[in-house]
């Protein structure tokens, strides 16, 4: 794994991952970042049901992507804190030999990763310290694993929502992309404000006031937008919540304004 240098993390200032792993009922956060997490909650109590929801969302879109489609090397970029069901235990639950590579640029993150995210003895588990808007820099150091002339998951979960630059989101998009061999996957979450404008609205102003990175709310059909080029597969970009929910949640289900979607580079 890489980089050696000392980790120099900021508990002065609320982080995006340590906020969601408080949410998903972590322990790997700070003080600040419990104050925000509260904050947020007291007028967006649902924000925790998001969290949950994009969890579940990447245990199914893994499992269908190994399972059903054969996939066996996945990107995941923007990592967050480890917590259950990471994307290289559900891909190598369900085939030892899948290569994961992880990619964030948090410090705890890396401190964490070094120490938790290991792989199977057939398979692979490795973690880039890099930057989402360095796209050819990540496809440097993933090649160094994965075979990107085979198909590739390309997994960006809560993570696009931190640029706010749509022609920069495009361009990053297409680089990666670009690079990754037909059969490839792109699986995407993003918070919309399609269920609750206002409110989406007030969360995003209330983390941009204290918190990093900044965050973007999109719409759904802007979410959509981020598949152009691919075949989305059933049933689309929706709620996380509603992508193919497995039996035992029907009748429980009820949409967050995190949405998400898998589509594939033919």
């Amino acid at each position: 794994m890489s980089s050696e240098a000392p980790l120099k993390i900021d508990t002065t200032i609320p982080h995006n991952a340590r906020i969601w792993n408080y949410w998903l009922g972590g322990k790997d956060n700070y003080p600040v970042d419990r104050e925000m997490g509260e904050q947020i909650r007291s007028f967006f109590p649902e924000i925790v049901d998001n969290a949950v929801a994009d969890r579940a969302f990447l245990v199914r879109s893994v499992t269908h992507l190994a399972r059903e489609e054969g996939i066996r090397q996945f990107l995941d970029i923007g990592t967050g804190l480890p917590t259950h069901n990471n994307t290289h235990e559900v891909a190598q639950g369900i085939a030892p030999d899948a290569r994961v590579v992880y990619v964030d640029n948090d410090p705890l993150v890396l401190a964490h990763a070094r120490a938790l995210l290991t792989g199977t003895d057939e398979g692979v588990t490795d973690y880039i310290d890099a930057d989402l808007r360095d796209p050819a820099g990540i496809l440097a150091k993933a090649a160094k694993t994965l075979d990107l002339s085979r198909p590739v998951a390309l997994m960006l979960l809560g993570v696009v929502n931190f640029i706010d630059d749509d022609a920069e989101v495009r361009s990053i998009l297409d680089t990666l992309l670009g690079a990754l061999a037909p059969g490839s996957f792109l699986v995407v979450s993003h918070p919309v404000d399609d269920i609750d404008r206002e409110r989406a609205h007030q969360v995003a102003a209330a983390w941009n006031e204290k918190g990093t990175p900044k965050l973007t709310v999109r719409t759904g059909k802007e979410v959509e937008g981020l598949f152009a080029g691919l075949e989305l597969l059933e049933p689309g970009v929706v709620s996380c919540s509603l992508w193919r929910p497995l039996e035992t949640e029907i009748g429980e289900i009820r949409p967050v304004a995190e949405y998400g979607g898998v589509g594939r580079k033919n």
